[in-house]
């Protein structure tokens, strides 16, 4: 029996780490997670492509810069204020608020500085504007179901890996 290859229309689950530029890990999952390869799947492209051929046991490491990954750190999605204009539940570092403009659109910004009386809030994914590295270990390997093909997910993520 030829053992199974990363290709289009199989289901790979991976296990991956995410390290920032000043090397520390910034996101691990050792519990694998799946994805339908070539089709709709949430994978950044890269990483993707890096994956295909590879077999079960295999690690496969990719860099990604701002415009492939997390993209460039948009400053006007960062504000400050004086710290006492801010509910004391927000006054730490990496608290998170819910907050709208006048259009009644919300989005998710982050407490990511104190200093000098000012607090900052950053509505930018953590990543932005760094160039990150994935680390990625392919745990398994099987067709996909027509219906994962489409969604570009497994239906059972939680599915045995033995």
């Amino acid at each position: 029996m030829t053992e199974e290859k990363v290709a289009r229309n199989k289901v790979v689950y991976v296990t991956y780490s995410i390290i920032d530029q000043s090397g520390n890990v910034f996101e691990q999952s050792d519990v694998p997670v799946g994805y339908v390869h070539g089709g709709n799947s949430p994978l950044f492209e890269k990483i993707e492509m890096a994956l295909d051929g590879h077999k079960v046991g295999d690690q496969v490491e990719v860099s990604l810069d701002p415009t492939e990954g997390f993209g460039p750190h948009d400053p006007n999605l960062t504000f400050t204020d004086e710290i006492e204009n801010v509910p004391l539940e927000f006054r730490r570092l990496g608290a998170e608020v819910e907050l709208q403009n006048e259009q009644g659109e919300s989005m998710m910004f982050r407490v990511s500085r104190i200093a000098d009386g000012k607090l900052t809030v950053d509505a930018n994914h953590a990543l932005a504007g760094q160039t990150v590295k994935f680390v990625v270990n392919v745990a398994n390997i099987r067709d996909a179901s027509m219906d994962e093909i489409v969604n570009g997910l497994p239906f059972d993520q939680s599915q045995s890996l033995h």
